[in-house]
């Protein structure tokens, strides 16, 4: 049962709020052993709205009270555009499910190697599916951060704010975009201060120029750009990345890079003069999300365009100041492909579905709750499933549709499950951030990127709850 009574138990004797909302902690250690955990529980599963968003506005302050802050990693990256740090990518780390012991797990590898540079972010699709709102990410994410001491900024980003093609261009395009600028006011609300803008859904290649081709999605990314900017923290610049080719489809062309640049700086100085541009740019080099499920459940090799990333990157930085290219369906590529992210580099690289991956096929993940899910989504997504599709195949396609309606049931996994999943996660990261070359970036992170505070102040709402 997750209350106003359980919260107040489970903050009594570490944690001190008063009148103004000035939040003091009296007991560290208590705080990271176990009841940190318990304000996250209450973040996600309190059925109250006030209780769950109290204890999300505590988890946010009490980040602030350690030195936990949620940051912009915009200055990181304008610092990369001007040359002055380069030879690691940043990862971004989508958590679908599990999201306080994934990000532990990261937290601890970060740790081990001395690294600050790393992202944590969920796309508009993944918030739908996995029935995870941005606060309650956010919360989830910087209680992990409380509890493993990972101290400094911490970056939250918006993946994949995209544009529905279908909608815009045959349904009602005011209606979507308008659920764009709501769900970007959201996010930002509740401490994401990085968003990926993708308008490169409305790239039409029939149109015969590439600046024709390219600029609905540059339109459409400016004047969402201004829309964040409207909407930041006072203090705050919020890093934006934008987007010339959609996953999966065609591998995209410098070119089209100029063209996008082009486009957006003419539609953002018409709708926001002199405002922030974004900070990267997101390029498709022949890659897919998750990967492509061959019948027998193992997964299609790709071959990777270095080459273009190197050459995006270098014309992103060198033209247009930008910290590099994105890379984007990175997480089920072989391990020996990362260490080629940095040599050519990249400025940031996506990561989602291998440790989605890792969880579900963990040997220690339940054989019993995984029928279950799989039941599920038998039924309940079964005009997913394509002509000739294999078991594996569809499994596979569909698994990430059951993590929402099981968030509950994963949550409360037997601690010795979570702790095997979570110590094999971690053996993941430092591997695969060690591979990024993120080895004592840290001190380059805190030296840029100074936080603000962001918590909005305490309301006599969430107040009450406390009291």
């Amino acid at each position: 049962m997750f209350d106003e009574s359980s919260l107040r138990n489970a903050i009594r004797g570490v944690v001190q709020i008063d009148s103004q909302g000035t939040v003091t902690v009296t007991n560290e250690q208590r705080l990271r052993t176990g009841v940190v955990e318990q304000l996250a529980r209450h973040a996600v599963f309190a059925e109250k709205p006030e209780v769950r968003d109290a204890s999300r506005w505590l988890i946010r302050r009490l980040g602030e009270a350690v030195s936990v802050s949620s940051a912009s990693i915009l200055p990181l990256y304008k610092a990369r555009g001007r040359g002055e740090c380069n030879g690691f990518t940043v990862p971004a780390i989508n958590i679908r499910t599990l999201t306080y012991d994934v990000a532990r797990a990261a937290c601890r590898a970060a740790k081990r190697l001395d690294s600050g540079a790393l992202v944590f972010e969920i796309a508009r699709s993944e918030i739908r599916y996995t029935e995870q709102r941005p606060a309650e990410y956010a919360a989830a994410v910087t209680a992990a951060a409380i509890q493993e001491d990972f101290r400094g900024p911490l970056f939250i980003q918006g993946d994949h704010f995209q544009v529905s093609a279908s909608a815009f261009y045959k349904g009602d395009r005011e209606k979507e975009l308008s659920a764009l600028r709501a769900l970007i006011e959201e996010a930002i609300a509740a401490g994401f201060l990085n968003i990926d803008i993708d308008s490169s859904t409305l790239v039409v290649l029939d149109h015969p120029t590439i600046d024709a081709q390219q600029d609905e999605n540059c339109r459409i990314a400016a004047e969402l750009t201004a829309h964040v900017h409207r909407h930041a923290p006072a203090g705050v610049t919020v890093s934006i990345g934008g987007e010339i080719g959609e996953v999966g489809g065609k591998n995209s062309t410098v070119e089209e890079l100029r063209a996008y640049m082009r486009g957006y700086r003419r539609h953002l100085d018409r709708v926001a003069s002199g405002s922030e541009g974004i900070s990267k740019i997101s390029v498709q080099t022949g890659t897919t999300h998750g990967g492509i499920p061959l019948p027998d459940g193992t997964i299609a090799k790709v071959a990777v365009d270095f080459d273009t990333l190197r050459e995006m990157s270098l014309v992103a930085r060198r033209e247009f100041g930008m910290a590099g290219a994105v890379q984007h369906g990175a997480s089920t590529l072989p391990e020996e492909l990362f260490g080629k992210f940095p040599e050519v580099e990249t400025a940031e690289i996506h990561l989602a579905t291998g440790f989605q991956n890792l969880v579900y096929d963990h040997p220690r993940f339940p054989t019993e709750l995984r029928d279950e899910m799989y039941h599920h989504l038998a039924h309940a997504h079964a005009d997913e499933r394509k002509a000739g599709m294999s078991d594996q195949q569809f499994y596979y396609k569909t698994r990430k549709q059951a993590l929402g309606p099981f968030k509950c049931r994963l949550w409360d996994l037997p601690v010795e499950v979570r702790d095997a999943i979570g110590s094999d996660l971690e053996r993941t990261f430092v591997d695969m951030f060690t591979r990024l070359r993120l080895q004592g970036t840290r001190a380059l992170v805190n030296r840029l990127v100074k936080p603000l505070p962001t918590t909005p102040p305490l309301t006599a709402r969430l107040a009450a709850v406390f009291v």
